[in-house]
């Protein structure tokens, strides 16, 4: 079965997190991806030992993918990245600022070189911004942008417990890129592009910006709650569990006010009539709830919740998860043995997905100087 990016070579000097992700998603959509790997290798491969003894920030980024070491530093090396790349259609790279460039590998040169070629360049900031020489991981970009500031309770800030600035940068580069060889099948001509981590989380912060710049105030941290709809909040139950709320409108309100604090005029009348008001009065609102969840089990709550129409959600763990019903799962070879991870989101009708092995470090090294020697 034919993928829609077969016959696409993607060559990538990557990474960590963001350009891996990136590349690892074109691999499952079919593209050749050929993995650049500094002596030593990624070193995401170090992050954990917890697959088999595999990294599984690894296992998870580099599924489908062909691995060769090569120091650009050597003439050689150097020599054989650059007949990769003029081979490609896509090149990537997510080095430090400047290092691709410093080791002739620069984008705006490479597209000279070759009209066809799509780069893209990931880094932490822009590249002609003010901030472009610093160093930049995911947690210090959740801080930078304010994402931290929002995030975690009234005491303190928080960190979103997974690499967010990192994959919506590889979300992004990945969704550019696909534009990119769609315009170059009209123009036949490539394109730069560069994404940095501190841009894609700048977009996901729009809303609470916009709070800022034209409502006065940022939204403030308040754990699981939402700052500006009631009730949208986590309460405990009779046996310890936690179960998250959200009502959208006053149909779900009149709906919750009867089937669940059974007092129906509640959303007729008094301080709990919109959500306007519900929010200025949250402290009693949630006291009020929080008495009728104390009263049912976690399970029996969320079978009520269900009949109601209520939106809710468990506040599952992560033990949770790995058993829960709706988790799909696919299996991924790697070096130590295959790895069970979540399927990819998209479910394309009629085709049974599959999923190319994690590679060794420099397991294709061989090879690939055979073929492009």
């Amino acid at each position: 079965m034919t993928k829609p990016l077969d016959g696409i070579l993607v060559v990538a000097v990557e990474q960590a997190v963001a350009a891996p992700y990136c590349t690892s998603r074109l691999a499952d959509a079919g593209a050749r991806v050929i993995k650049i790997e500094r002596p030593g290798g990624d070193f995401a491969r170090g992050y954990d030992h917890v697959v088999h003894g595999e990294s599984a920030y690894f296992v998870w980024l580099n599924r489908g993918k062909e691995s060769i070491l090569l120091d650009l530093k050597d003439v050689d090396d150097a020599a054989l990245l650059t007949r990769m790349i003029a081979k490609a259609d896509v090149f990537i790279q997510n080095l430090m600022p400047g290092a691709a460039a410093r080791a002739g590998f620069g984008s705006d040169d490479l597209r000279t070189c070759h009209s066809r070629l799509i780069t893209c360049d990931l880094s932490g900031y822009a590249a002609d911004g003010p901030s472009k020489d610093m160093k930049s991981y995911d947690m210090l970009v959740q801080a930078e942008t304010g994402l931290a500031a929002i995030t975690g309770t009234a005491d303190a800030p928080g960190r979103v417990g997974v690499s967010v600035c990192d994959i919506a940068a590889g979300m992004y580069a990945m969704q550019a890129i696909v534009l990119a060889l769609f315009e170059r099948a009209q123009t036949g001509r490539g394109k730069g592009i560069a994404v940095s981590l501190f841009d894609g989380m700048a977009d996901w912060m729009t809303v609470p910006l916009l709070h800022h710049d034209y409502g006065g105030s940022a939204p403030g941290r308040v754990g699981l709650k939402h700052p500006s709809i009631a009730p949208y909040s986590s309460f405990r139950t009779k046996d310890g569990g936690e179960i998250v709320i959200s009502i959208q409108n006053e149909r779900e309100w009149s709906a919750f006010a009867a089937a669940i604090l059974e007092q129906p005029d509640l959303a007729r009348e008094g301080m709990f009539v919109s959500n306007d008001s519900r929010v200025r009065h949250r402290a009693e609102l949630e006291e009020l709830i929080a008495k009728h969840f104390a009263r049912e089990g976690t399970q029996a709550m969320a079978a009520k919740l269900h009949a109601a129409g209520i939106a809710f959600g468990r506040v599952n763990e992560v033990a949770d998860l790995s058993a829960h019903a709706d988790l799909r799962r696919i299996s991924v070879d790697t070096p130590s043995g295959p790895v069970g991870m979540p399927a990819p989101p998209a479910r394309l009708a009629g085709e049974e997905a599959a999923f190319g092995p994690v590679p060794g470090l420099g397991e294709h090294t061989a090879a690939l100087r055979r073929e492009f020697a």
